[in-house]
């Protein structure tokens, strides 16, 4: 069973207008407000593709309460660790006449209390094959939580996900991670490695290896993704599309790679498979209806890095 874990979930409001500027009534156009959170949307696109999945998380006040509900509505299996006194964080993303703006909060506070809480939680699963550790961390948790995290996963024989942006992926590398999804900029901000060209790719792949990870799925937006299995090193081309909201793509991107990859098929498909539902997302308000998909994995190409 896979489970998926988002340490700082979200409820976000999509809001599109036309116009953005200060000291103004800004009239919008279009609102809609979303359960998120970077797991969550892993599990909702797994679940789109017909993968199971069960999803962890704290939770707290009137935010927290209408995520777990929204979540249970679509059929889907939550275990929640309850945070008391404190309220899930809601995040803004504003499309105005083709500029995006991304207003992002911070999160409320976990005590040491519930953060032992959900570790034991993980423990306690014994149903658990896959967990894949999505986001950011909220207040009141140090980056050494996910060492945490990561000593139950190793001791279990649970294979571990990795989709975080935060410097201490590094060191985390030495779990051996299942999988790891960066993308351009957490490569130069997390490992000081800059992608300027398939050599770059290579060095960056090979090092990235060297520190433990076993699979690399590397994504870099409109200009496409590459993914490395140690012994090779694939690239996949992006559909072009009209940018609505980046904020849902790379979750589901990796989903729908892992639909496809962690079942044992084809790793050719399964990136195109990747690379279109990202972009679909992308154009759609929160993770849409995905019906471009197909259309755009007909469009898309792949070829092996030499």
């Amino acid at each position: 069973m896979i489970y998926t874990l988002t340490t700082n979930p979200a409820i976000d409001m999509n809001i599109n207008t036309k116009t953005l500027k200060p000291s103004y009534v800004n009239r919008t156009d279009e609102v809609g407000y979303t359960p998120n959170g970077k797991g969550i949307n892993v599990s909702f696109v797994l679940g789109h593709y017909g993968i199971e999945s069960k999803i962890l998380g704290f939770f707290g006040g009137f935010s927290g309460h209408y995520i777990v509900d929204e979540i249970k509505k679509r059929n889907f299996v939550i275990e929640p660790v309850w945070i008391d006194d404190e309220i899930t964080r809601i995040n803004i993303f504003i499309n105005s006449n083709g500029e995006e703006y991304k207003l992002v909060n911070k999160g409320g506070n976990v005590n040491s209390e519930k953060q032992q809480e959900l570790l034991k939680l993980i423990e306690s699963k014994e149903d658990c094959t896959h967990l894949s550790i999505s986001g950011s961390l909220p207040a009141g948790i140090e980056e050494s939580y996910y060492h945490e995290i990561l000593k139950i996963c190793k001791e279990k024989g649970i294979e571990i996900i990795l989709d975080i942006s935060s410097k201490e992926l590094k060191e985390l590398l030495k779990y051996e991670p299942l999988l790891i999804k960066p993308n351009d900029d957490e490569i130069k901000e997390v490992f000081g490695m800059e992608i300027t060209d398939e050599n770059s790719v290579k060095e960056v792949m090979k090092h990235l290896h060297g520190l433990g990870a076993k699979n690399v799925l590397m994504t870099m937006g409109a200009k496409g993704l590459y993914f490395s299995n140690k012994e090779k090193i694939w690239f996949c081309d992006a559909p072009k599309i009209t940018l609505l909201s980046s904020a849902c793509s790379g979750d589901s991107c990796l989903a729908a790679f892992l639909s496809e990859w962690l079942m044992g098929k084809d790793i050719e498909y399964a990136l195109k498979k990747a690379s279109a539902t990202g972009a679909n997302v992308a154009e759609s308000m929160a993770i849409g209806d995905l019906k471009k998909v197909d259309k755009y994995i007909e469009s898309l190409n792949i070829k092996e890095v030499k």
